[in-house]
C-alpha cells in the first residue's frame, strides 16, 4: 500500500499543526489550574476565557453562554436531562427525530422510562423533516425541542431558522446538535433562535474529549456534573486546559478559512459524485441534492455489502465509513438510512465518504478510478447482480 488516503472526516479531522503549536505550553509551563487564585492558575484561567471568547464570537453568542464539556455526546445529554428536569413542572414532553445521533437518541430512550414522552419524527427520503408534523406534535406538555442541525451519516441540513422561529412562538426550548454543522455552515445562534447547541473540537481540526453547550442566558437548566464549582457552577470538573485551548484556536481558524473550507470541499464532494455516478450503475447519492454539508457522500451501492467494501478500500490505503464512528462496529443497518426509506439489503451496501481540508483533487480521482473496480468485483459474487444484469441485456 503506497498511499493514504482519509476520507472520514465526518468521524474525527486531525489537530491543525497552528491548533498544536498553541495547545504545547499549556501541557508544560503553564499547566496551571483555572481555579487557583496564584498566578499559575490566573494564567490557566485567563487561556480559557480567550477559547470562551473565539467560540462564542464563532456563533454570535455571549462569551458567558459558552460552557465546556468533554465532548459533543456530554453537551447533547446536559441540555436534554438539564432542561426536561429543570422545567418538569411545565410538562414531560420531548420532541425530537428518529434520525438524530444515538447520544439523543438514547438520551431521550432513559428519559422514556424515567415518565416522560417522547416524539420521534419521521423525516423524507432526503433527511428533511415536515415543519407541519413538528408543528402538529407541539402539545402544551411540551418543554422541549432537540433536532440536530445537520445529520452525520447522509448530511442533510434542516430548516433550522423555520425550527427555531417555530420553538419560539410557541415557548419551547430548543436544542440542536450542531457537531457535524460547525466549522462546516455559518451559524448564529441569534438569527437562528436556538436555545442550546451542542458542538465539538475534534470535528474542526482541534482535540478529542472537548466539547461545549451553548446555553442562551436565562435558560433554565439543571447540572449534568455535580462537584466543584467550575464553568460558573454548571460543570463539575478540572477544566481540560490543553484541550479548552486548542479547540478555541480551532474555532477561531475554522471561521476565517469557513468560505474557503466550503469552497474546496463542496467541489470536492461534486467532483467524486459525478465521478462515481458516471461509472457504477445501481447507486444512490442518500441525503439532500442541495441542503447538505459541503463534504458529506454517502452512497448506496445496490448488490454489495458495505463491510466487504470498506475492506476493500482500506486495502487501497482509503479510510471510509459505513454509518458514524458510535456504530460502525455494528452489523444492524444504519437507523438512519432505515429511516430514509433504504430496505435492509441496500443500506448494507452504504459508504459514506467524508472530505476535508487536507483532501486533494488527485485522493478523489483515486477514489474515482478504484471504487468502481471494487464495486464491480464484489458484485461478481451476487447472483442477484448477475440475474439482474443479465435481465437488462
Amino acid at each position: 500500500m503506497n498511499q493514504r488516503i482519509y476520507l472520514d472526516y465526518s468521524a474525527t479531522t486531525p489537530v491543525k499543526q497552528e491548533v498544536l503549536n498553541e495547545m504545547l505550553p499549556y501541557f508544560t509551563e503553564k499547566f496551571g489550574n483555572p481555579s487557583s487564585i496564584h498566578s499559575f492558575g490566573r494564567e490557566a484561567k485567563q487561556a480559557v476565557d480567550v477559547a470562551r471568547d473565539r467560540i462564542a464570537k464563532a456563533i454570535g453568542a455571549k462569551q458567558e453562554e459558552i460552557f465546556f464539556t468533554g465532548g459533543g455526546s456530554e453537551a447533547d445529554n446536559w441540555a436534554i436531562k438539564g432542561i426536561v428536569y429543570a422545567n418538569k413542572e411545565k410538562g414531560n414532553h420531548i420532541i425530537t427525530t428518529k434520525i438524530e445521533h444515538h447520544a439523543v437518541l438514547h438520551t431521550c430512550e432513559y428519559l422514556e422510562k424515567n415518565g416522560f414522552e417522547v416524539t420521534y419524527l419521521d423525516v423524507d427520503q432526503y433527511g428533511m423533516i415536515d415543519i407541519d408534523q413538528l408543528k402538529n406534535a407541539i402539545t402544551d406538555k411540551t418543554i422541549l425541542i432537540t433536532l440536530m442541525f445537520a445529520n452525520n451519516e447522509i448530511g442533510t441540513i434542516q430548516p433550522i431558522k423555520e425550527i427555531g422561529a417555530l420553538a419560539k412562538e410557541r415557548k419551547v426550548y430548543f436544542h440542536t446538535d450542531a457537531v457535524q454543522a460547525f466549522g462546516n455552515v455559518n451559524i448564529n445562534v441569534n438569527d437562528l433562535n436556538i436555545d442550546m447547541m451542542s458542538i465539538s473540537a475534534h470535528k474542526i481540526y482541534g482535540p478529542k474529549g472537548v466539547g461545549a453547550l451553548y446555553i442562551r442566558k436565562g435558560v433554565k437548566i439543571n447540572a449534568l456534573l455535580h462537584g466543584g464549582a467550575q464553568e460558573r457552577r454548571r460543570r463539575a470538573g478540572t477544566e481540560n486546559l490543553p484541550g479548552i485551548v486548542g479547540f478555541g484556536k480551532a474555532a477561531e481558524l475554522a471561521m476565517q478559512n469557513l468560505d474557503t473550507h466550503i469552497t474546496h470541499t463542496a467541489s470536492l464532494r461534486d467532483r467524486l459524485v459525478k465521478g462515481i455516478l458516471d461509472k457504477v450503475d445501481f447507486v444512490k447519492v442518500n441525503g439532500h441534492p442541495i441542503h447538505r454539508l459541503p463534504g458529506n457522500v454517502n452512497f448506496a451501492f445496490e448488490f454489495i455489502e458495505g463491510e466487504s467494501l470498506l475492506l476493500s478500500l482500506d486495502m487501497l490505503g482509503i479510510s471510509g465509513s459505513s454509518g458514524s464512528a458510535c456504530t460502525s462496529g455494528s452489523l444492524d443497518p444504519s437507523h438512519v438510512l432505515m429511516a430514509i426509506g433504504l430496505t435492509h439489503e441496500i443500506a448494507h451496501g452504504s459508504l459514506r465518504l467524508s472530505i476535508g481540508d487536507f483532501t486533494k483533487e488527485e485522493d478523489i480521482d483515486y477514489v474515482i478510478n478504484e471504487l468502481p473496480k471494487i464495486v464491480d468485483r464484489l458484485r461478481q459474487m451476487s447472483p442477484l447482480y448477475e440475474k439482474v444484469k443479465g435481465g437488462q441485456k
